[in-house]
């Protein structure tokens, strides 16, 4: 972007008077599960022993004269300590270092055993079946049980439960078979299921997760100061020395303000952060103490429109306001002209999944806007309001873009910034909005964790999309058991999404992130996940 660009861009925020479900994310070498149909898979060497060194760094071998620490900023506050209740992306991306399910992604988009040594999945995909690794130990000393595997995921069973809403629906019963065996049973076949599983298990004693969270990862929880930070500490007693944390305590600091950040960044005060803008990246490229890391974020950005709400409920509206839309215009002004377009709800992570040909469907194309505007009663446009959450830089840039291409058909565009708990609460909660743009991901490598939200009756479907059509699709995704089937059929979905304009789809962000160099062996995830125990202090 030029000087100039930006320059105008400030000015239009200034004049305005005046946070998403993104957060920092992996680059594109993930898929999907990577396929787990097969009868039984064996835990392959993340069980093995390991001597510890003189030095209490769980057998790393480094040496330290005085406690390792780190402080990683993010941009918001975290909704929730509790992870079979948090929603936000922000959130998950904290508590994926605290947490661990039966199984668990890495960094190549491979689901690997983790309080389970090794499952087995029936031929039709109905039944799973989970040994639990032995002398696993919850944070809190005490050792995990199938009674404490079979607490988690029924708790997770409820209506009310974020996971139950996106993911763990289809399970019928968790049953324990002996003190090291669970099964878990599915309503209908799915062999995709097995990356679901990656919900969190946490000890049934405890009952108080909110404020005392107990996991089994490889860092266990210090305190949370609201609005300000959660610290988070090595666990000595890890079960798995291969990925055993090497910083011995993490900070994650809450900071919105972009020149706060940029200005730590710069003087050390915060070693790392996972959104930087392009204007950011700019400034701090020239770093010598600075590493920028590019991948991509994992998630899809679109003008999500309310579609219960006038004039959205209208499918004609909805397709002009995509007509209207240059993705690539947003990219070039906001991103120097880097991302993917998406045409739908998938973002290319999700390799088989995704259909890049769906960004085409509805290219630049005024006059067809224009048109169908016409024939749905508004010849001369109509005025609406985008809620934008006012911590995510990249969004608020977009917003004045978005304003002038919708203009040019008529349409008025109104921009609302608000803090990131109004949007938290209002927009993604209480569904009180007419149209915002976010970035939505996946909080499980399936299609299922981005695209059971648009059911017509799921409790996080917060466009309010309804679709006879796209629940048929859905349903016949869950059922089939042949992956080329399954596959299809979750491709249909999207391409009724797209057909329908649910939303205005415009892209996957690129991600640019700072470490300081005093640290190394960060990795992206195909997944919003900020694995802490791959750092390591440089030597």
């Amino acid at each position: 972007m030029t000087a100039g660009r930006r320059a105008a861009a400030v000015c239009v925020m200034l004049a305005m008077l005046t946070v998403a479900l993104s957060a920092c994310a992996g680059d594109n070498q993930g898929s999907s599960s990577g396929g787990t149909s097969a009868s039984t898979v064996q835990d392959t060497g993340t069980g093995t022993a390991s001597t510890s060194g003189d030095d209490g760094e769980g057998g790393s071998g480094t040496q330290t004269s005085e406690r390792s620490s780190i402080t990683i900023a993010i941009p918001q506050d975290i909704d929730s300590m509790d992870p079979h209740t948090a929603v936000a992306a922000g959130t998950r991306e904290v508590l994926f270092n605290v947490f661990e399910g039966l199984v668990k992604p890495d960094e190549n988009g491979n689901i690997l055993p983790a309080i389970a040594s090794e499952y087995s999945v029936n031929e039709d995909g109905t039944v799973y079946t989970f040994t639990l690794r032995e002398g696993v130990l919850f944070h809190d000393g005490t050792t995990i049980t199938a009674e404490d595997v079979k607490y988690s995921l029924e708790r997770c069973m409820q209506e009310d439960s974020a996971a139950f809403q996106s993911t763990l629906a289809p399970v019928t019963e968790v049953n324990i078979v002996d003190e090291h065996t669970v099964e878990v049973v599915l309503e209908t076949g799915d062999t995709d299921f097995l990356p679901i599983l990656t919900t969190a298990i946490i000890p049934a004693a405890n009952e108080d997760t909110e404020g005392n969270p107990v996991g089994t990862g490889p860092y266990r929880f210090v305190s949370r100061q609201a609005m300000q930070n959660v610290v988070l500490e090595k666990f000595e007693d890890y079960w798995n020395p291969e990925r055993a944390a090497q910083i011995e305590e993490v900070t994650f600091k809450v900071e919105a303000d972009v020149n706060t950040l940029t200005m730590g960044l710069q003087n050390g005060t915060i070693d790392m952060f996972c959104r930087l803008t392009t204007e950011q990246y700019e400034q701090l490229a020239s770093s010598e103490e600075i590493e920028i890391y590019e991948g991509a974020m994992n998630l899809v950005v679109a003008v999500y429109l309310n579609n219960a709400e006038a004039p959205f409920n209208d499918v004609r509206v909805r397709q002009a306001l995509s007509l209207a839309t240059d993705a690539q215009e947003l990219m070039d002004f906001v991103l120097d002209g880097k991302g993917t377009k998406v045409g739908s709800s998938m973002f290319p992570s999700f390799g088989k999944y995704f259909d890049a040909s769906l960004a085409d469907t509805y290219a630049l194309d005024t006059e067809r806007a224009k048109a169908l505007l016409t024939e749905a009663g508004f010849p001369n446009g109509f005025t609406f309001t985008l809620t934008v959450p006012s911590n995510y830089d990249q969004y608020m840039e977009m917003a004045p873009v978005l304003r002038e291409q919708y203009a040019r058909i008529g349409v008025t565009m109104e921009i609302q910034p608000v803090e990131w708990n109004s949007w938290r609460d209002d927009v993604y909660g209480g569904r009180n909005f007419q149209a915002t743009i976010v970035g939505v991901d996946a909080s499980t490598l399936t299609a299922a964790a981005m695209l059971s939200r648009f059911r017509s009756n799921a409790h996080n479907n917060f466009v309010n999309y309804n679709s006879q059509a796209y629940d048929a699709a859905y349903a016949q995704a869950l059922a089939a058991t042949d992956d080329a089937e399954k596959t299809a059929a979750y491709k249909e979905c999207l391409r009724i999404l797209n057909e329908d304009a649910a939303n205005v789809y415009l892209m996957d962000m690129p991600s640019f992130v700072a470490l300081n160099k005093r640290f190394t062996g960060y990795a992206f995830y195909p997944l919003y996940v900020q694995d802490i125990a791959l750092l390591k202090p440089a030597q």
